[in-house]
């Protein structure tokens, strides 16, 4: 699968920040390979806290779920296993990495996988969507979805195919054969107004 291959991710948690002492409570990742999911893991964890009913009505996860979950060790181990050293992509990739970090620390293990951030890249993209949240921008350009939001697997899968849209969308307006992971890294570090350049100079080089 080589270099084509990348793992989407996404974290429920029960807070904004494991600065804070917040605990992840379900992973969702997927596999692209060839711009195609190949292959899923999803699991809830069991942070050994009780989440709070906003948590629990905002995900759907409740306490008594968690309860008889698999402990955080043992899915960090597993999900550790399943990234590999693919690169990561996550819509607000910085929450996610933050949370992932923080886990597989506590797992004495360092992540030494690339990030990319779907939404950084969006707001590139589609300067015109009337918002960059995950679930706005599936509606926007009318992406495949089960209707689940704020579930991990089911928003992993929503970010995978926007991800694989982005890079379609770039493909076809610029005439590249291929997007690399890199080119979408920077792309989310160039300033809105020279987007145009950037991809136009990117494609001659293709």
């Amino acid at each position: 699968m080589g270099n084509f291959s990348t793992v989407v991710i996404d974290f429920e948690t029960t807070g904004l920040s494991p600065g804070y002492g917040d605990r992840t409570i379900e992973v969702g990742a997927v596999l692209i390979s060839n711009n195609r999911i190949v292959d899923r893991f999803q699991s809830l964890m069991n942070p050994e806290m009780r989440v709070s009913s906003f948590i629990e009505g905002y995900t759907g996860i409740t306490n008594t779920m968690l309860s008889t979950a698999p402990t955080i060790q043992d899915v960090m181990g597993r999900l550790k296993t399943f990234i590999d050293q693919h690169p990561l992509v996550a819509h607000n990739a910085s929450f996610d990495a933050r949370f992932l970090d923080e886990e597989l620390k506590r797992i004495h293990h360092r992540r030494t996988n690339d990030f990319a951030c779907s939404m950084l890249a969006s707001r590139r993209l589609y300067p015109d969507a009337p918002n960059h949240r995950l679930e706005t921008l599936v509606s926007y350009k009318q992406l495949k979805t089960d209707g689940i939001h704020h579930r991990a697997l089911a928003d992993a899968e929503m970010t995978a195919y926007l991800w694989l849209k982005m890079i379609a969308d770039i493909k076809s307006s610029y005439g590249m054969g291929e997007v690399s992971f890199k080119l979408m890294q920077q792309l989310a570090k160039v300033s809105r107004k020279n987007v145009h350049a950037f991809l136009s100079k990117s494609a001659h080089q293709d």
